[in-house]
């Protein structure tokens, strides 16, 4: 027998059906065409949920907190539902089998009482008042008799069922245990219909009854248990109301604890991102004595000390500025004076011994190599000051770069390098400042011929909408990456012990990353050991315009690569607008002939 479980288990049913039925009844629009657009598209609300999930603590905290809650208060209202249920069911049944008990005591003891002396009207009227007793002790109407003999008799009273009482109700099993043990009580959970014709939960009871001179009859009677799964449907859904509600407040309670929290967190970290950008007298507002009126103060004193670091750096520096440029102009006068003298004597070296002849050469070299580190001096001064004006004039970098390349061509030719000009395009003019762009390519191409071991060196020029870019490549030595991002460093030398041997001043690479900001352009490199380096410069087409994508990249690609593989033995030429490439291969016997000529 089992006596709640499916009586119970419809009621519980139905009445989460009532509760869906109804809320889905009151969803507003706006939060069914979410739901929808959510379910249709998942990935949108997916992708959205996670990026608040990594960017948000508040989100995070909030979420976390709110399934931990929703569990504990799950777990909680489910146990006290099933203990209510529990503690209802057990006290309506201990009612229902009292009742029962009472009816069918006194039902025996009038039947105890009667005498029927073999008289069938007898043995009815008994039977009624029998009827009588139980509807008088008992608080069910609906009733049922069943003879347990089957042995026929002339005076046994026929089984008889009242107050809508169904048969079907009662088990077998219930019946063979009533008949079996004849003192004892028995009930069972059923299903039964009210007088609208609904099922409602219920118990029916059975129990023994000896009738005189006819023998054992069967007792039921049936209880309606609506009021109690009534009862326990109003107790669950307030447990659901108020399990959602307090759901609802500790998330809108921790939102407002977090936002409390996180506030000054976000104005820490917006803070520090003006500190950052250069805002040094952005400070945190301090409210109160806690924690993070503490974290506040500290944060300031930091920003403080930070501030008056920066400038004293800052007034050091502009002494430096100062100095460097004092001195500069200082040293011009004296230094125009020895040069006069150091022309003179090297003029007239060939009068001297051999001993005088030769530092009178020296000192000439050396008087030209310092006055043109002090012109770097005071370009640099120039440019941390901030008062470098640009000369803007329209000019052809393919031209300025052929210009270049026949002017350094003793040079290349000394260090046995062999200079090639790929010019696809850049040929239209361009406003630039030609002197400082000069200056760009001469240095690169003087720092390529000096470290590129002998080797052909490629100078390509290229443009397209909206920049032009010139670079010059060569496969000597090369660099490694942490020397490729220090090489614009002022007087900086990957290899300190290695002397230059083009008299450069340490300077000139920092220059040519100056002038290529003036422009509004890049100068970028690239650099592997062994397999040479490769220096970009890209100028927008129009002052002040934007470089949508650079014309030339600046890590060399396979066909760059293969120009050295190819054996090429001629420059390229240019014949008015357009590069002509001349080679011979010397994988093989063959050569390709193309229109050259021009500036090597």
């Amino acid at each position: 027998m089992t006596p709640s479980s499916t009586a119970s288990n419809a009621t519980a049913a139905r009445n989460a059906a009532a509760t869906n039925t109804a809320a889905t009844g009151t969803v507003p629009q706006a939060t069914r065409t979410f739901v929808s657009f959510a379910w249709r598209h998942p990935s949108t609300w997916v992708e959205g949920t996670s990026r608040l999930w990594r960017r948000s603590l508040r989100f995070r905290t909030v979420l976390i907190t709110l399934a931990l809650t929703a569990l504990a208060i799950l777990i909680a209202c489910v146990w006290m539902a099933l203990a209510i249920q529990n503690d209802l069911f057990q006290s309506r049944r201990n009612e229902v089998l009292d009742d029962s008990r009472r009816a069918t005591v006194a039902a025996q003891a009038t039947l105890d009482a009667g005498e029927v002396q073999g008289d069938r009207v007898r043995l009815q009227n008994l039977m009624r008042g029998v009827g009588d007793d139980i509807a008088r002790q008992s608080s069910s109407d609906r009733i049922a008799v069943f003879r347990v003999d089957s042995a026929p008799s002339s005076i046994a009273p026929q089984d008889f069922t009242a107050g809508g009482f169904d048969e079907e109700i009662v088990s077998e099993g219930l019946r063979e245990r009533v008949q079996a043990q004849p003192t004892s009580q028995w009930w069972q959970s059923v299903t039964l219909e009210d007088d609208s014709g609904q099922t409602v939960p219920g118990i029916v009871v059975g129990q023994q009854l000896l009738v005189p001179e006819v023998g054992a009859y069967e007792l039921y009677l049936a209880y309606d248990l609506s009021a109690a799964s009534q009862t326990l449907g109003f107790v669950q859904s307030t447990l659901w109301i108020v399990g959602i509600t307090l759901i609802v407040l500790i998330g809108a309670i921790s939102w407002f604890v977090l936002r409390a929290v996180a506030t000054p967190i976000a104005e820490a970290a917006e803070t520090s991102e003006r500190l950052a950008a250069g805002e040094l007298q952005v400070r945190l507002p301090v409210r109160g004595e806690d924690e993070l009126a503490t974290l506040g103060r500290s944060f300031n004193a930091m920003a403080d000390s930070i501030q008056a670091q920066i400038l004293e750096l800052a007034d050091l520096s502009l002494v430096q500025q100062r100095f460097v440029s004092d001195v500069s102009h200082e040293l011009r006068t004296p230094l125009t004076t020895i040069r006069l003298a150091a022309d003179i004597l090297n003029d007239r070296r060939e009068t001297f011994d051999p001993a005088a002849s030769r530092a009178a050469e020296l000192l000439h070299a050396q008087v030209q190599r310092f006055e043109t580190m002090l012109g770097d001096l005071l370009e640099i001064s120039r440019y941390d000051a901030g008062s470098v004006q640009l000369e803007w004039e329209a000019t052809s970098l393919a031209h300025l770069a052929e210009d270049i390349i026949a002017e350094m061509a003793q040079l290349a030719e000394k260090h046995g390098s062999d200079v090639r000009l790929v010019a696809p395009g850049g040929y239209s003019p361009v406003d630039m400042d030609a002197r400082r762009v000069r200056r760009i390519v001469r240095n690169l191409l003087g720092n390529a011929i000096e470290h590129g071991e002998g080797r052909p060196i490629v100078v390509s020029v290229d443009s397209n909408s909206t920049a032009v870019a010139i670079g010059v490549r060569d496969f000597g030595m090369g660099m490694k990456p942490a020397d490729a991002e220090r090489v614009f460093d002022r007087f900086w030398r990957a290899d300190p012990s290695r002397k230059r041997s083009i008299g450069g001043t340490g300077l000139g690479l920092s220059i040519a990353l100056g002038d290529a900001r003036l422009h509004g352009g890049t100068l970028a490199v690239w650099s592997e050991p062994g397999g040479g380096s490769n220096f970009v410069l890209t100028l927008p087409r129009q002052p002040g315009g934007t470089i949508e994508a650079p014309p030339l990249r600046t890590e060399p690609d396979a066909e760059t690569d293969a120009l050295d593989a190819l054996g090429l033995t001629q420059p390229i030429g240019v014949l008015g607008d357009a590069a002509v490439l001349s080679a011979e291969l010397t994988a093989d016997a063959s050569s390709d002939s193309a229109r050259s000529g021009g500036v090597s």
